[in-house]
């Protein structure tokens, strides 16, 4: 697969401390077989993730630089802001930590991926406009999420004149194999597209983006991938209509139309984690993922107490 991207002419690879693996798999895959100057490495910090310290917290990029040989990092990210985890980068002042590592020549640019509100991500970029890009959870089907404000989010990004790499392109693999009746739509109007085309494209189509990563994970995804990407251009006119009458069919399946403000959860006497209890069953009524579903509660209920 690390072949076939490269001699189709792409050479952005994204890992994380915190992707169990990955970084000694990148290594294993890429960096030990290709010249340094061939590709671009992106990895992420974790600071919230059993840091106790400052010193526990910039550890994880000499680790990173140990695991993957890299030399250097092409993009370096302070991972997953918003909520209770900003305080961390914060607390151990990971801000200036990326700058230095930037002026000795380890990181060339800098930025975060963030999951939470426009407000929040607003705040941020307000504090740490040193900050050279943003990476955001875009795609169709969370474009107008009340849960997620994908389009909010990516206009507060553009607000600040920060460009964009967009993760979850296809929500996890879900967008390739969407609700039937999107599938019966976008057959209708092309039978040779895949389901996975119309959410990358849709992705790649926003202006300020810098790449999409699409989570290939095999060599069928990888040549599908590379057979509208190689020679990419934006969506047309009618094409972007498809992808809003699809947003439309989407929009008509009952689901809860939680917007996650949690006012319910902070007064309710059982504690219980109502709106990723919510979030959670919507996938499964659109999605048929229980697989998915089970993440979802995982992470927003379970994890988050």
């Amino acid at each position: 697969m690390v072949d076939k991207f490269l001699e189709a002419g792409f050479t952005y690879f994204d890992t994380a401390w915190a992707y169990a693996g990955s970084e000694e798999a990148i290594k294993e895959a890429l960096v030990d077989r290709y010249p340094r100057e061939k590709f671009q490495l992106a990895t992420k910090n974790a600071a919230w993730i059993n840091c106790k310290t400052r010193e526990e917290a910039i550890s994880q990029f000499d680790v990173s630089l140990e695991r993957t040989g890299a030399g250097y990092f092409d993009f370096y990210l302070l991972h997953n802001l918003g909520e209770l985890r900003t305080k961390f980068f914060d607390d151990f002042d990971m801000w200036n930590f990326v700058l230095e590592k930037k002026k000795e020549g380890k990181i060339k640019h800098v930025g975060f991926s963030f999951h939470s509100t426009p407000e929040e991500l607003e705040e941020i970029l307000k504090k740490h406009p040193e900050m050279e890009f943003v990476q955001l959870q875009v795609n169709y089907a969370d474009w107008e999420n009340p849960a997620i404000k994908s389009k909010e989010c990516y206009e507060i990004a553009r607000k600040y004149n920060k460009p964009v790499i967009i993760m979850e392109p296809v929500k996890g693999g879900m967008l390739a194999n969407p609700p039937d009746k999107v599938k019966e739509y976008f057959k209708s109007k092309d039978k040779n597209a895949s389901f996975a085309s119309w959410a990358i494209k849709f992705a790649a189509s926003l202006d300020g983006v810098i790449t999409v990563l699409s989570g290939m994970s095999n060599i069928k995804q990888m040549n599908d991938n590379i057979s509208y990407m190689r020679n990419f251009t934006k969506l047309s006119k009618e094409e972007q209509e498809i992808i809003d009458n699809a947003q439309k069919i989407l929009a008509t399946i009952p689901l809860i139309n939680c917007t996650t403000c949690n006012y319910c959860a902070k007064v309710c006497p059982m504690k219980i984690g109502i709106s990723g209890s919510f979030t959670a069953l919507n996938y499964l009524t659109l999605y048929k993922d229980k697989k998915a579903a089970k993440h979802q509660e995982q992470w927003l209920v379970t994890s988050h107490g």
